[in-house]
């Protein structure tokens, strides 16, 4: 189970969506196949599936690690995209999480409210 990865996220609107993906976080567009929108993240595929409706997970559905998370943050800021804030846990001016262990996350969410991450480890 080594090989390259692929995601799946689910869609309702293809122009929204491909817009997203790519002129915002910066995927790489490979093609329609008609079922889904197809992506490159690196060496990585990500699969957006044409649905009907969405029903959003309540948890991060992809995610992608960097090693500028603050970076990264201010960058997709500049573009529009807003950062999720939960009550429950202590977030930054940027809206990073800090765990116990020193990994940072910053969540945020697609045009159909799926929830994606930028993660940053100190030990990976």
């Amino acid at each position: 189970m080594n090989g390259k990865l692929i995601g799946f996220a689910p869609i309702t609107d293809a122009d929204r969506a491909k817009a997203f993906y790519a002129d915002v976080l910066g995927l790489t567009f490979v093609g329609d196949d008609g079922f889904a929108l197809i992506f490159r993240s690196g060496a990585n595929m990500v699969r957006l599936a044409k649905m009907p409706k969405v029903e959003p997970a309540q948890f991060t559905i992809l995610g992608w690690e960097t090693t500028s998370i603050e970076d990264d943050v201010q960058s997709l800021t500049s573009k529009g995209v807003e950062f999720s804030r939960f009550g429950f846990m202590e977030q930054d001016a940027l809206g990073i999480w800090t765990a116990p262990g020193g990994d940072k996350v910053a969540w945020f969410k697609d045009p159909d409210g799926n929830t994606l991450s930028l993660s940053q480890h100190i030990s990976a």
